[in-house]
This record gives structure tokens, C-alpha cells and sequence, in this order.
């Protein structure tokens, strides 16, 4: 799995002009989900990601997590974080888990996340074409990628 944090001010999701999903402060997760990808996944990936030090303390120093922050988070699922650009310049998406794989995980990590943060969390719509709005707090933004443990 690979996901992409940002920590934002304001997201939201809206598809077909309806919105699906918004918070305030917290983070936007973009989550790639490749073929190979499990529940041990998912699980790591979830700690590591509310418990990440980028929020400002008392000090202006990086060093709260989602947790300490008590922001929100919405979990988009974006197969284009699996695509290889090495040959040509139309990327292939050869990695990415196909819809009866990844909706599974994702609606698993979605509830992991939540299960972690101790709260719900927003979500867009799998497959769909989704608009997603944010002010990039920082910008502070964190690439993380489950074979990329060690």
C-alpha cells in the first residue's frame, strides 16, 4: 500500500456535485493499494499514519500527531499511486489491485483508521470521478509506502 498524507486546514470530496465528505483540520490520505497488499498492511499503515509527528506543538515544532491533534481525516482511494512511469509516458497500472481486491482493503483500512483514531472518518466514493478540494496546511505532505518498512 502507499499512501500519500497531507495535513490540511479543509478537505473535502464531492462527486457528481453532491459532497460526500468534509473536514477541518486533520488529514487528507490519498491510499494506492497494490496486488500482494494484506490485513498487516493495512494495520502498520494505520498506526503509522496517526501517530505521525506533523502538527505543530505549543512551540511551532512538529511533534503532535492526528491522535494529540484531535483533527479529522478522510481516506480517498487513488489506484494512480501504483503507476510505473519507467517505460514510455503513458504510466502503467500493472501493481494496482483490481476493484475486487481493493475494495475489500480499502474499506478495511478505512475502518482500521477509525478504529485507531478512535472516531470516524470521511471517505470518498471507490471508482468514482471525485473531486477532492484541500488548503494544504504546511504544506506538509508525507509519501508512505508499505514495502518500504526498513
Amino acid at each position: 500500500m502507499k499512501a500519500v498524507v497531507q495535513r490540511v486546514s479543509k478537505a473535502s470530496v464531492t462527486v457528481e456535485g453532491e459532497l460526500i465528505s468534509s473536514i477541518g483540520n486533520g488529514l487528507l490520505i490519498l491510499l494506492g493499494i497494490r496486488n500482494g497488499d494484506d490485513e498487516k498492511d493495512i494495520e502498520w499503515l494505520s498506526r503509522k499514519i496517526v501517530n505521525l509527528r506533523i502538527f505543530n506543538d505549543e512551540n511551532g515544532v512538529m511533534n503532535k500527531s492526528l491522535l494529540e491533534n484531535g483533527g479529522d481525516a478522510i481516506v480517498v482511494s487513488q489506484f494512480t499511486l501504483q503507476a510505473s512511469t519507467k517505460k514510455g509516458n503513458r504510466p502503467s497500472y500493472i501493481k494496482a489491485a483490481k476493484p475486487d481486491i481493493s475494495i475489500p482493503l480499502y474499506e478495511e483500512f478505512v475502518k482500521t483508521i477509525q478504529k485507531d483514531l478512535g472516531k470516524e472518518v470521511g471517505t470518498g466514493v471507490f471508482g468514482a470521478d471525485m473531486k477532492v478540494d484541500l488548503l494544504n496546511d504546511g504544506p506538509v505532505t508525507i509519501v508512505i509506502d508499505t514495502k518500504n518498512k526498513e
